[in-house]
């Protein structure tokens, strides 16, 4: 039995108490064709969006089921300590332009988001350019140079590191409560939408396929110094299973609907030894 399977399962039996305590009739849905998660578009709010008032799972419910199709809460704390991906990142600039770089990253994870380390190297045709997360800091290397990144880039970084599918995952280690919106269906998929609050009170909304239990996309918005608001929208596509997880091999940034940064994830390994040191950059 494959863990979506299993997870669905599991998903429905703990929906049978609250059943039996409720026995309104519920309308059958008409047929529809399923279509395929990985290309719907971003959530926008229009009237094809149609929210369901008689969703009876919790968040707990449904956010627990989803971290046991990704590979159990205790599976992927082991399997998930350290490891390596590499790939390739291409940033879509306003103008139209497109910059790539290949990328590793190597981490080891903490007891919660804020106590991972992270190690971004990317490499690009004439600069090799670094961004080193620990400690909740974040510092950078130019050809091995150290340099305090701009405001906006480490805002950029720990943003994209909390608005993840890491913090969903990971909701109870990081102290983050969590609600559901509802249901709702877009272009014939079926969406749990969970709302999550971590503790430094940032905000995702998380749209998660009522049919596989994956994580679809995601939504939340930044504020930049100068008062300017960005909404983000990160689409995960290309699902494959990784060491008993399951990771996107692809993931979509957009900027107030724009596509701002696309990342390909060539191979991942988990579990294989990361060198402390590597997360030590001297003072800029």
């Amino acid at each position: 039995m494959s863990r979506t399977i299993f997870a669905l399962i599991v998903l429905s039996a703990l929906l049978l108490p609250v059943a039996a305590q409720d026995p309104k009739p519920t309308e059958t849905p008409a047929k529809q064709t399923p279509a395929k998660e990985t290309k719907q578009a971003p959530a926008k709010d229009n009237k094809d969006n149609k929210a369901s008032g008689d969703l009876k799972f919790t968040a707990e419910q449904i956010v627990e089921s989803v971290i046991l199709l990704y590979g159990t809460r205790p599976g992927l704390d082991q399997i998930r300590r350290n490891g390596i991906e590499r790939g390739k990142i291409t940033r879509y600039n306003p103008d139209g332009n497109a910059e790539e770089a290949n990328y590793e990253r190597r981490f080891i994870r903490g007891e919660n988001l804020e106590k991972d380390k992270i190690r971004l190297d990317q490499k690009m045709p004439n600069v090799e350019y670094s961004l080193i997360f620990g400690e909740g800091k974040l510092v950078g290397l130019i050809n091995g140079a150290a340099f305090k990144p701009k405001e906006e880039a480490i805002t950029s970084f720990i943003s994209q590191h909390h608005h993840s599918i890491d913090s969903l995952l990971r909701y109870k280690e990081c102290g983050s409560t969590i609600s559901v919106v509802g249901k709702e269906q877009q272009k014939g998929l079926d969406l749990f939408v969970i709302d999550l609050t971590d503790k430094e009170k940032r905000k995702t909304r998380y749209y998660i396929s009522a049919r596989s239990l994956r994580i679809l996309w995601l939504e939340y918005e930044e504020g930049f110094p100068g008062g300017t608001t960005v909404k983000y929208t990160k689409k995960f596509l290309d699902y494959r299973p990784v060491q008993q997880t399951l990771v996107p091999y692809r993931t979509l940034l957009y900027e107030n609907g724009r596509e701002a940064q696309e990342v390909r994830v060539s191979n991942v390994t988990y579990g294989i030894k990361v060198n402390d040191s590597i997360f030590k950059a001297p003072e800029a």
